[in-house]
């Protein structure tokens, strides 16, 4: 949007001075003496047309060069005694774009060819034509007007190199903090989950040789120190790839499902509608649902069953995940950090999340995330 406006004030500039430049054209051409025949109106004519032009220098440089060009030559042989004003501004504006060559051979041609227009007109000698073709284009100002268009354009191609300078020092930190972070959790997580997960895998091997029976929150712990160490490996590998490597989305929704059985929970996975493709932000937000909502499920529903039903909507994707644990309407759910976690990722997609117990018992994660389908 800003874009847009500042484009609106640019093009009413542009117009604002050639006005300018086309009145002032024509108040110098009125005020000689002139006689009102049809040459004169048509240098008139060319006068409001050199000012006019400029109003497209911005989109066509070398054009509205070529053009206030012309017109200068015109109406100098209609009699005119009038500066190129409009002129000098052109070889600004190509100078500006990067056309230096093009505004050299044209600005040539014009000092060769304004003499000639003077003396097309009758009114002065040869001498006399010189002078007037020295009045209205003085070398000077040409000299000005292209330093002054190649000023800016060094200027503002020094603003862009700046400015890429400063983006390209902007993502080396990034990536700079992206690895300290990664080696942050490595030193920090790592060896502790690896501790766990051993731990876990041992005590369910010893209770299996021994022929006894493997406490399930032990097989909870084993999975979970899995599951934990595969998170952090991908979560470092994001880290150090910069986000190269795919992230979990809703193609990895039935491993959860799989993983969720292997525990012991009658868990099952529905999709309904005309699966289509969804943004990877959405995607991930559903593998996190459904992750969490599994999780909490294994570690406090004490339920049995468990159902993820995906429902595909034209500008909607629908999660809900029942279970059919110990929840009872007239009990609170007391939000934990997965919830929390859960209800952000859906709000900052604009979606809808609810969660609480059912009326037939157990409890249920609800959200509607918004698909725009049409980016």
């Amino acid at each position: 949007m800003s874009t847009g406006r500042s484009g609106v004030r640019a093009g009413v500039t542009d117009w604002a001075i050639a006005v300018c430049v086309a009145a002032t054209l024509l108040v110098t051409g009125l005020s000689g003496q002139n006689s009102g025949t049809n040459l004169d109106l048509f240098g008139y004519a060319l006068l409001a047309a050199g000012g006019l032009v400029l109003a497209a220098r911005r989109r066509a440089p070398v054009v509205v060069l070529a053009v206030t060009g012309l017109c200068a030559v015109g109406y100098q042989a209609a009699g005119f005694d009038v500066p190129a004003v409009a002129y000098l501004c052109a070889v600004y504006a190509a100078v500006r774009a990067g056309h230096r060559t093009v505004t050299v051979a044209v600005s040539v041609i014009m000092l060769a060819t304004l003499p000639l227009a003077a003396l097309a007109s009758g009114l002065h000698d040869t001498g006399e034509a010189f002078a007037q073709a020295r009045g209205a284009l003085e070398l000077a100002w040409l000299v000005a007007a292209g330093a002054a268009g190649e000023a800016l354009r060094q200027a503002e191609r020094r603003a862009e190199e700046a400015e890429r300078t400063r983006e390209e020092t902007a993502r080396r930190r990034a990536n700079e903090e992206r690895l300290r972070i990664a080696r942050e959790l490595h030193d920090s997580l790592t060896h502790q989950i690896s501790v766990i997960k051993v731990q876990a895998e041992v005590a369910v091997h010893v209770a299996r040789k021994r022929g006894e029976q493997v406490p399930e929150a032990l097989l909870v712990i084993q999975e979970a120190g899995r599951e934990a160490t595969r998170e952090l490996r991908a979560t470092l590998q994001a880290l150090r790839d910069d986000d190269t490597t795919p992230p979990r989305g809703l193609d990895h929704v039935p491993e959860l499902v799989e993983r969720a059985r292997t525990i012991g929970l009658d868990a099952t996975l529905t999709v309904e509608g005309q699966r289509h493709d969804v943004p990877a932000a959405v995607s991930r937000t559903v593998y996190r649902i459904v992750q969490e909502s599994l999780t909490n499920i294994a570690r406090h529903a004490s339920a049995a069953t468990a159902s993820v039903r995906i429902d595909y909507r034209p500008d909607v994707l629908a999660i809900r995940v029942d279970d059919d644990g110990k929840a009872t309407p007239d009990t609170a759910p007391v939000p934990g950090v997965g919830l929390l976690g859960m209800r952000e990722r859906v709000t900052a997609l604009g979606g809808r999340l609810r969660a609480a117990p059912r009326g037939e018992g157990g409890f249920t994660v609800h959200a509607e995330l918004p698909v725009d389908r049409t980016s």
